[in-house]
């Protein structure tokens, strides 16, 4: 299955232990992470001023994803598409990646459900799905 975590999934499994870690290691595990560079940048500014990270460190993190992705140049979404105009990029990845499934806590995403065919749902839908039982914490 071709995944697109969103930036605020990424974060939280690289800056806190739970469900957003679990998810991504069982989404390097047994499926095609993809992303872009849009949510690599979002990623690496995100480490570094909310949770503090050097500027190293975040690239680092960054690296690792990359190199664990398809990284594709996301599509045109038209404005219309959602409410908040920064999420158009990350629209944009889960159709130009092919997805099966786009992953955020993002509210304004996940009220889409779907965009262009590829289901928004949260981390833990994602990893019920992914494992069956959705029991991480």
């Amino acid at each position: 299955m071709r995944i697109v975590l969103d930036t605020n999934v990424l974060l939280a499994a690289f800056g806190t232990r739970g469900l957003c870690e679990a998810l991504v290691t069982a989404c390097l595990e047994s499926h095609d992470l993809v992303t872009s560079d849009h949510i690599l940048a979002e990623l690496r500014e995100h480490l570094v001023k909310a949770f503090r990270l050097t500027g190293h460190r975040a690239d680092e993190v960054a690296a690792l994803v990359r190199e664990h992705a398809d990284v594709v140049s996301p599509s045109s979404v038209p404005p219309a598409a959602c409410r908040d105009p920064s999420d158009l990029p990350v629209l944009g990845t889960a159709v130009a990646g092919n997805a099966h499934l786009l992953v955020t806590g993002d509210k304004d995403l996940l009220d889409l459900k779907r965009f262009e065919g590829v289901p928004i749902v949260t981390p833990r839908e994602c990893y019920g799905r992914l494992v069956g039982s959705g029991s991480a914490t």
